[in-house]
């Protein structure tokens, strides 16, 4: 990406929509970009932290690893979302891994530059506040649902969930079932026997990363008789 291009990229984040022209351009100027291929780490846990990062393309997965190797999922970072702000405001070490799952772009914004960006605009302080508390209210949410609901009440709430708005009835992983199920807090064969089930009792299809979903309201009496 060239300097006109991260400009109008970072422009049309709604993180960085309220910022007055002057600012948005000392952000793109002061962006670093960075590739990360397939499976390659962005940060490890215990890392200092520098800065805060938007994904221009592919996926990042952050995770905690346990000391006897097993992986957490805690979230799925999509194309133009952020991660990082957080602990970049804390000043600490990193809690969690950062890792691509698909070859990926990212764009650094050293944490003085952003310092400065908010000392100057309350506005963009207000817009990553919101932010910051979103993400939090999303891992309440999780939280409740890993203690509340059975294994194929998260499965059918996620397939509900990615088909919300579309006219589509097929889901596309984003990741691979694995990676999936880390994040809905299921093992991977918990998590393949939950997508039997719904092929038998739900009618679903699955074909690789791509599942379809013929009748939604089936599906979703699964959930009512999980």
């Amino acid at each position: 990406m060239s300097g006109p291009s991260t400009h109008a990229f970072l422009k049309h984040i709604p993180l960085f929509s309220v910022c007055h022209e002057d600012e948005l351009a000392r952000l793109a100027e002061r962006a670093i970009e960075q590739r990360y291929e397939k499976g390659q780490m962005l940060f490890q846990r215990g890392d200092p932290c520098q800065g805060m990062y938007v994904l221009v393309y592919g996926r990042i997965k952050i995770a905690i690893v346990a000391r006897q190797g097993t992986e957490k999922v805690i979230e799925i970072i999509h194309p133009s979302q952020s991660f990082g702000e957080a602990v970049m405001f804390l000043e600490q070490p990193y809690p969690v891994m950062a890792q691509a799952v698909e070859d990926s772009l990212v764009l650094f914004i050293p944490a003085e530059t952003l310092f400065t960006a908010l000392d100057d605009d309350s506005r963009l302080a207000r817009r990553m506040l919101a932010g910051l508390s979103m993400r939090l209210r999303t891992l309440l949410k999780d939280v409740e649902t890993y203690t509340l609901e059975s294994a194929v009440e998260r499965v059918v709430g996620y397939l509900l969930n990615s088909l919300e708005g579309s006219d589509d009835n097929v889901v596309n992983l984003p990741v691979n079932k694995q990676t999936l199920a880390s994040r809905l807090n299921l093992t991977p064969e918990t998590f393949s026997r939950v997508l039997q089930k719904l092929s038998e009792q739900a009618g679903i299809v699955v074909e690789g990363r791509e599942i379809r979903v013929p009748d939604r309201n089936k599906l979703s009496e699964m959930r009512n008789l999980a």
